[in-house]
């Protein structure tokens, strides 16, 4: 010891998009402390959106400059192709749900105010608005962007939570259905710091058994400690508790439908989207990175959680009658499908097709959601968005274009072929028939089947049924219109010209597996 410290080495580059996020959302931060609030929308609107188009254009320019070999920040970040795929997934993504927040009308004018009080109705009058939304939205961007790409279990946990802590905050502030929302907002807080203390000790039980918490040494360490198998499996179980709560996986499922329905609809959207392809991507990465020796022990508790999860998700979507339950059910569902891919990883060491599938049905599913909360967005009451089923009753005679881009969405989360939905399915499914889980696709398309039958109940219902004499207006500010054309030109070419956006996630992919 020579009484000298050792400055740390971060590679600022490599960690450039992430950084231009978290930036932003200080900025944020300080637009909200010290300008005058009637300036504060229109400074943050743009630097919203700037630093999500930067932190893009930063994850292109990174990847055609070489994928790195070694984790940045001492090895706790690691820059892979999985990750930069992942990253520019949830960039994208959480521009298009920026461009839906943008309407704050979504958003309640004082969320300290009593829901029904003289003091909200003051507010409103005013009106007041929340433009803390954008900072708080950023930092759950970037921590949607550190979570999978973390490699080691406490950078992993911190980016959880600055993941998470945001979205229960957002989750409480829709401007209608305001005891809805503050109940949304506090199961999702709670039932998260669960699933987190699950996620810490599990992180405490696996540094017990390996003395580190990165994960190629746990990895490494498998096969060379003895007497600790113990820690090992139960820290395992304990963070997939933790990751299959973030993805809404079954049983851990429960918050999801509420939390959703509760939730102002933008922020629906970029959790339904950018949380999922966060989420899947830091399961991959501790499943396989972490436990990949443990193939043969969690490889069968992953088949019964994806296949309870696709049929809880298919089965109670079916008796819905909330339009945002009912899509949360359906997230559920294609959760259960996501699974499938994680077994065919699990089964195809040194194979990255079974991760190109999964990595290529998350940008599908992703854009389709999307789409699809946009135009619930739309469709509104005179106490706002028309949530129950029979308010949507006959759009597709009163507004057509609408109803036919909304049951274009429902086709492809159905998986209908030609749209982005089917080929992302098939994807996943075949790289599961090649690993030797076959059972397991029979009982994805089964669920597909099931699923089809309250996709089509809505089609059904918005086209064949006649509209009441009441029904709810049709109202498309510009930035849902982009939305909901962004996310139509999406799910058509992904279904349509597949193969480029395989072909770079197979690239991607294959950069995982040199370890």
């Amino acid at each position: 010891m020579n009484g000298t410290i050792q400055a740390p080495t971060i590679e600022y580059g490599l960690l450039a998009p992430m950084l231009v996020v978290f930036g932003a959302a200080i900025i944020g931060v300080l637009v909200e402390a010290f300008a005058p609030r009637y300036l504060r929308s229109s400074i943050h609107k743009p630097l919203t959106l700037l630093s999500l188009a930067g932190a893009f254009v930063l994850t292109i320019w990174q990847a055609r400059s070489g994928i790195p070999t070694k984790p940045a920040a001492m090895g706790a970040v690691a820059v892979d192709g999985p990750a930069l795929f992942i990253w520019g997934t949830i960039l994208v993504l959480a521009f298009v749900s920026v461009l839906l927040i943008n309407d704050e009308g979504h958003f309640v004018a004082s969320a300290s105010a009593v829901p029904g009080s003289a003091e909200e109705e003051r507010a409103l009058s005013e009106g007041a608005t929340h433009t803390e939304v954008y900072p708080l939205a950023l930092f759950a961007v970037g921590g949607m962007l550190l979570f999978p790409a973390a490699n080691d279990l406490l950078a992993m946990f911190v980016a959880l939570e600055v993941m998470s802590l945001p979205l229960y905050l957002l989750c409480g502030l829709a401007r209608r259905r305001r005891l809805l929302s503050q109940e949304a907002a506090v199961k999702y807080f709670l039932l998260g710091a669960f699933s987190s203390a699950f996620f810490l000790y599990g992180t405490a039980l696996l540094y017990g058994y390996a003395g580190s918490v990165d994960l190629a040494k746990i990895g490494a360490s498998l096969g060379a400690v003895g007497g600790q198998d113990t820690l090992l499996y139960i820290g395992a179980a304990m963070l997939g508790v933790g990751l299959l709560f973030k993805i809404g996986a079954a049983p851990f499922q429960a918050w999801k439908p509420d939390v959703y329905q509760g939730s102002p609809t933008p922020i629906t959207a970029l959790m339904a989207s950018g949380t999922l392809v966060a989420a899947f991507g830091a399961l991959l990465r501790v499943f396989w990175v972490a436990l990949g020796g443990l193939e043969w022990s969690w490889t069968p508790i992953m088949w019964g959680v994806a296949i309870l999860t696709m049929v809880t998700g298919a089965i109670l979507a079916i008796t819905q009658t909330d339009i945002k339950r009912m899509l949360a059910y359906s997230s559920i569902a294609h959760g259960g499908f996501l699974l499938i891919g994680v077994v065919a990883i699990g089964n195809q060491q040194q194979n990255a097709s079974a991760l190109s599938a999964l990595l290529f049905y998350l940008v599908a599913y992703g854009f389709t959601t999307v789409g699809a909360f946009a135009i619930v967005t739309t469709v509104r009451d005179a106490g706002g968005e028309a949530w129950h089923l029979s308010r949507w009753a006959g759009l597709g005679k009163r507004r057509p274009l609408v109803a036919t881009v909304f049951a274009f969405f429902l086709l492809a989360f159905a998986g209908i072929p030609l749209t982005s939905g089917f080929f992302g399915k098939y994807a996943v499914f075949q790289a599961a028939v090649d690993a030797g889980a076959t059972p397991l696709v029979v009982v994805g398309v089964v669920s597909s089947a099931v699923a089809a039958f309250f996709y089509v109940r809505v089609i059904v219902l918005m086209f064949f049924s006649d509209p009441a004499a009441d029904g709810p207006s049709v109202v498309i500010p510009g930035g849902t219109w982009a939305v909901g054309a962004l996310a139509t030109l999406a799910t058509v070419v992904l279904g349509v010209f597949p193969q480029p956006v395989l072909d770079l996630a197979h690239t991607a992919a294959q950069s995982l597996f040199v370890r």
